[in-house]
């Protein structure tokens, strides 16, 4: 006999940034720790209640007590447990006694052989877990286990004694249908009784009639939605039906709308506004102390343009809203006003005339100030310019690399630090600088996220690298390499960063020669900047720049692997690509669509095997291989076909190659299938006569050289 079961935590409120978690894991724990316990069934339907005062679940057919489990006890070998005339001995009679059985069962001890061991087993029947027993280890194990960011201590009732939780608790409910369940947490025993909204609920307290009418019953009588999912479908469709009667948008942002759930029981969307003045200051300024400050939802345009309005969330629904809107909209006015000004002072200082202060700002304790940095960033960015673009796009990613740091000096960034190269953006465009130099700004802190835009132009692009090849080069020197989960200084995010722009902006540039071009002129700003610092980064050898540089190429590659990994490649396909380390990556989705298209042809599984096989061959052989294939020594029919089909297929593969049809390179070695296999079935490669060995070798080497120019094949042989 099942029935429904609900549990509730009436809790103080709750962090909002972690509340759809807590009430997601709460659910999920309770569940896992009374099915452990089989006393819920398979098909059990399980729905996590979260509001800023509750954690709750409730779970379909939950049984009152679990099944009794027949259980094949293992005792201790025969010879052990009975004595020579089949008497149970002391060890047996302690064993069955702390079983809870005595010598009235040893008749019915079953003798099995365990290899050469006999060894006694009982047949016994454990009684099934009832639920008040199930319940109490699952709300122990659920809220030991809860991701509590901060734990909470605090005193109970009684004034003596103290728990810790994330908030306290002030109540618990478990009914198992309309009956309690007689657990304890927290300092608290079970009930039924639960409370509403704090000032427009019905009736307070409210009494469950049972587990299945708390949704419907906090709803009616509480004014509470209950489910944090229907709670923000609700102010969801508030929301745009609130924006669709101004003819505007509101701004798209999950986090903000989930922190809003977490924030309201009983949702209620407003509409604010605010002077048109304030639309003078840079809209994501706006944006931003709206969204941050004062969980607002700001309102955009058909162009995408901020408008004077703005979307609040209440969590009442007074007669007259007027004075909700009024004082939200007096809270604002202070925010902008202070936007405003810090956006006013700042444009009376020019970027330039921040530069000197950069010397003053610690970037870290051991690689020196942001001046420094921008050193280092505006040498590896100029190298870069010149590669792309010349002696122009050199001059103006020498400008912008000078300038890309010195916004984090505005009062405006001091207050929003999310707005860093942003603001900088808007300042170099009112001082009258170009587009280009004022985007790069912006954009040199790009990709900042999965996903997110790369930079617009080529000053960026140049910027955007030398940033973060700085970044990675610096901490790695210092030892700052991410481990695990920890990685503080999101150097896995930078190195995804410089892999997307060389990949998505199909930049014919060689990973090495970044790298190690970067490091290089690290070392050369260092001294140069600051000749008498500790603080500096230092190279002090070629070797370790190159060790330096080896390790940070791996890492990237791995960044690398993972990324292709998620787009869909599969783990051969990937291995097969980078394991040739190609330095051009912009190169790299032609190669992999190249094996994909390979691996589809009939030939492929034998050619990867053949390739595999050579590639083993060459690997034992001792001293050095010819480059070259004596045709005079070639004695047997099947290596003379080998080796014309070779030379046949070699110009055509070398076009394709040279002109990056990396597919149709591919496609042509399918000819080679029928020769290969015929090498390998009638020639003895490792021949005692060295001349025929080592020609055979070179051919087998030439072989191998035209199969794995665009990937290593034999990575795709199962």
């Amino acid at each position: 006999m099942t029935k429904n079961l609900l549990v509730e935590l009436l809790v103080e409120e709750l962090p909002p940034k972690s509340l759809k978690q807590l009430g997601n894991s709460f659910a999920e724990l309770l569940t896992a720790s009374l099915k452990a316990q089989d006393l819920v069934s398979k098909d059990a339907q399980v729905t996590a209640y979260a509001s800023p005062r509750r954690l709750a679940v409730h779970i379909t057919h939950v049984a009152a007590q679990a099944a009794d489990k027949a259980v094949a006890q293992k005792l201790m070998p025969a010879t052990v447990g009975l004595d020579v005339q089949g008497q149970a001995t002391p060890p047996l009679l302690k064993k069955l006694a702390s079983l809870g059985a005595d010598a009235s069962v040893v008749p019915q001890l079953k003798r099995v052989m365990e290899g050469k061991t006999e060894t006694l087993f009982w047949d016994s029947t454990v009684k099934g877990t009832p639920l008040t027993d199930g319940l109490q280890k699952a709300l122990e194990e659920a809220i030991g286990k809860l991701p509590i960011p901060k734990v909470m201590t605090y005193q109970l009732a009684d004034g003596w004694s103290s728990v810790n939780f994330v908030r306290p608790v002030h109540a618990l409910i478990a009914l198992h249908g309309a009956d309690i369940v007689p657990v304890n947490i927290l300092g608290l025993q079970a009930g039924r009784e639960t409370q509403g909204h704090r000032f427009e609920a019905k009736v307070n307290p409210i009494v469950l009639h049972n587990a299945d009418s708390y949704a419907q019953q906090l709803a009616t009588e509480g004014a509470v939605i209950a489910g944090f999912a229907e709670r923000r479908a609700e102010i969801v469709c508030q929301l745009n039906a609130a924006a669709t009667k101004e003819n505007l948008t509101p701004v798209d942002d999950d986090a903000l709308l989930d922190e809003v759930t977490a924030l309201v029981e009983h949702p209620n969307v407003l509409v604010g506004k605010f002077a048109v003045e304030f639309l003078k200051v840079p809209q994501e300024c706006l944006i931003l102390t709206m969204k941050a400050n004062q969980k607002y939802f700001p309102l955009l345009d058909a162009q995408g343009k901020l408008a004077n309005k703005f979307l609040l969330v209440s969590n009442i629904r007074p007669t007259d809203s007027g004075l909700v809107i009024g004082g939200n909209e007096r809270v604002l006015r202070s925010r902008l006003a202070d936007a405003k000004f810090f956006f006013d002072q700042d444009r009376k200082k020019t970027l330039a005339s921040r530069v000197p202060g950069l010397d003053k700002v610690v970037y870290h304790n051991k690689l020196g100030t942001q001046g420094q940095r921008m050193h280092y960033v505006r040498a590896i960015a100029k190298t870069i310019a010149q590669q792309l673009g010349g002696v122009e796009l050199t001059s103006q990613a020498n400008e912008a690399a000078t300038l890309s740091k010195t916004d984090l000096l505005t009062d405006m960034v001091g207050e929003f630090p999310e707005l860093q190269g942003i603001m900088g953006r808007y300042y170099a465009q009112h001082e009258g600088l170009s587009d280009d130099i004022a985007f790069a700004i912006e954009d040199h802190y790009k990709p900042r996220f999965s996903g997110d835009a790369l930079p617009r132009n080529s000053v960026g692009i140049c910027l955007a690298l030398a940033d973060k090849l700085e970044t990675l080069i610096n901490m790695f020197s210092i030892g700052e390499i991410p481990t695990g989960d920890k990685d503080p200084f999101a150097l896995r995010r930078h190195a995804l960063g410089v892999i997307r722009i060389l990949i998505e902006k199909d930049l014919k540039l060689n990973l090495n020669d970044l790298i190690y071009n970067a490091i290089f002129q690290i070392n050369k700003v260092s001294f140069l900047v600051s000749p008498n610092s500790n603080s500096k980064t230092k190279f002090s050898d070629h070797a370790a720049g190159k060790e330096s540089g080896l390790e940070l190429r791996t890492f990237i590659y791995e960044r690398l692997a993972g990324n292709l990994r998620e787009q869909g490649y599969t783990a051969q396909e990937v291995d097969a690509v980078l394991s040739l380390n190609p330095q051009q990556l912009s190169d790299i989705p032609k190669r992999l669509a190249a094996v994909r298209a390979f691996s589809a042809l009939p030939e492929a599984i034998s050619l990867a095997a053949a390739n595999k096989r050579v590639g083993n061959i060459l690997k034992k052989t001792e001293g050095g291989i010819s480059a070259e294939v004596d045709s005079r020594l070639l004695q047997e029919p099947a290596e003379q076909a080998l080796y014309q089909t070779l030379t046949d297929i070699l110009p055509e593969t070398e076009k394709t190659f040279a002109a990056g049809d990396y597919t149709a390179s591919l496609q042509i070695l399918a000819a080679l299938k029928s020769p290969v296999d015929t090498f390998f079935d009638h020639v003895m490669v490792n021949v005692e006569n060295e001349s025929l060995r080592n020609n055979r070798l070179a051919l087998l080497a030439q072989l191998h050289q035209i199969m794995n120019r665009i990937a290593d094949l034999s990575k795709l042989a199962t």
